[in-house]
């Protein structure tokens, strides 16, 4: 079953767009210049360079959080979330068990303030805290800076990459991570999907959206499920989300554990293109400033869902982030909390809480869905019957 998706901040139609000239922008230049010399790139390409480029490169050289940054993210918005992450963990972790040893594995982690919610939350077990070897995949040389304070107290191992962790059973955590994984995105036209790509205007001296027909959507599942789509139908495949479940779920399926993947999706194979720019808390072209400005796309968790069943692990949701947080007790919580805040602090917790499982807000829009080994029967948070 193939759907449509919003696109919120959505650039110009496929063949059209085009943003101002930034000759002091250093991915701005990278990018020019290898258009110039090899041709157009793809938008997998276009967005990896933008992010992770080592001198301008979005996430390499500044903290993109909260008010002062260019979004907020649930761990920002409040505690609770990340409390009760964390209680997540120490549920999956007796239903291994309780192993004596197991890695807790957190990608892209932001500031770490989920991490330091969650291992503070995690206390309450002694002996499942202790258990507990703390690893974050992060790339960024600011944010580590700013995860070495917020974690000082705790012994945690830095990774640029998913780590080799041999034979350990893993819980993986994953929030608003997925997103920003390169997508590839693609246009039907004749009867044939064809690649968008970025290329550059000569005459205005700016980057634009062109259609390369040489090059189309990769044969298999996806492909097949498309079938019956139109001329003038979008659609946006990320390799880099495939290959990166893949590896979750087959260490999983080799040395047990979960992964908790929290992220704004859609939860079948949609057609329609949802990158977007964010700069300031506000959506812009996303050819607009590369480097200096958050790039995203919706996760497709039917893709993640068959990925990690092909490496035969068990999948869990997706459901709304709202009932997943309540479920795992947020609204008591919140109401704990309550009893000992004053007026200002109540009018917070309210509103976080609000924020965070409000159909409105993000209550819906995000997702969460869980990867787990085949002796996991059910996962807290998720319907009895998954």
């Amino acid at each position: 079953m193939i759907g449509s998706t919003p696109n919120p901040g959505n650039p110009p139609p496929p063949e059209a767009g085009d943003a101002p000239d930034t000759p002091g922008n250093p991915v701005f230049g990278r990018l020019r210049e290898r258009i110039l010399r090899d041709g157009p790139v793809s938008v997998a390409t276009f967005m990896q360079t933008a992010l992770s480029d080592p001198d301008g490169g979005y996430y390499t050289t500044r903290d993109p959080f909260g008010v002062a940054g260019d979004f907020t993210t649930s761990p920002e918005i409040s505690q609770m979330f990340g409390e009760l992450v964390g209680l997540w963990c120490v549920d999956t972790w007796q239903k291994l068990g309780a192993p004596g040893a197991f890695a807790l594995v957190e990608l892209g982690p932001g500031r770490g303030t989920l991490m330091a919610d969650a291992l503070r939350a995690m206390q309450q077990v002694p002996a499942c805290r202790s258990a507990a070897s703390v690893h974050l995949v992060e790339t960024s040389p600011t944010l580590r800076e700013i995860q070495q304070r917020t974690l000082h107290a705790n012994n945690v191992t830095w990774h640029t990459g998913l780590p080799d962790l041999g034979r350990t059973p893993t819980i993986f955590i994953a929030n608003e991570f997925l997103d920003a994984l390169p997508v590839n995105q693609y246009v039907k036209r004749d009867g044939r999907w064809c690649e968008r790509v970025v290329a550059f205007d000569h005459e205005r001296e700016r980057l634009c959206f062109a259609l390369d027909r040489t090059s189309g959507l990769p044969a298999g599942s996806v492909a097949r499920e498309l079938s019956g789509t139109r001329d003038g139908d979008t659609f946006e495949y990320s390799p880099s989300v495939r290959a990166t479940v893949s590896d979750i779920a087959y260490h999983l399926f080799l040395n047990r554990g979960a992964a908790l993947i929290i992220d704004y999706g859609h939860t079948r194979h949609a057609t329609g293109l949802t990158m977007q720019a964010v700069r300031r808390h506000r959506p812009i072209d996303p050819l607009e400033l590369p480097g200096d400005c958050d790039l995203t796309a919706h996760v497709d968790f039917q893709l993640v869902a068959e990925t990690a069943r092909a490496a035969r692990t068990k999948v869990f949701g997706p459901v709304d982030q709202g009932a997943f947080l309540q479920r795992l007790g947020i609204v008591e919580r919140a109401n704990a909390l309550l009893k000992r805040a004053n007026v200002s602090q109540a009018l917070d917790i309210r509103a976080a809480l609000n924020r965070l499982i409000s159909p409105k807000e993000m209550g819906v829009l995000f997702k969460v869905m869980a990867i787990g080994d085949e002796q996991i029967e059910h996962l807290a948070g998720f319907p009895a019957d998954d």
